[in-house]
């Protein structure tokens, strides 16, 4: 009689927050860091508007597309750092 080697066991699976099984990248916990960074500038040139004349409406509401289309892009960076390659 000849001794089989073992065969090879699964891979573990793993399991996202509900504790299902998941095939792919476990994504983190919902909430970003430029999402935090976001509203914290968004405040700041709240209060900045506010307080000083130095920012007007133009100014702000420019300020305001160019913070928010470069965190569109951050997050379509991120999001597409994340897909996996078939």
């Amino acid at each position: 009689m000849t001794d089989l080697p073992p065969e090879p066991s699964a891979p573990p699976s793993y399991h996202g927050l509900g504790q299902t099984p998941v095939t792919g990248a476990i994504l983190p916990v919902p909430g970003n860091a430029e999402l935090a960074v976001f509203l914290f500038v968004l405040v700041f040139l709240i209060v900045l508007w506010a307080a000083t004349d130095a920012v007007n409406a133009a100014l702000f509401a420019t300020l305001m597309t160019v913070l928010t289309s470069v965190y569109i892009l951050s997050r379509g960076i991120a999001k597409a750092s994340r897909v996996l390659e078939q």
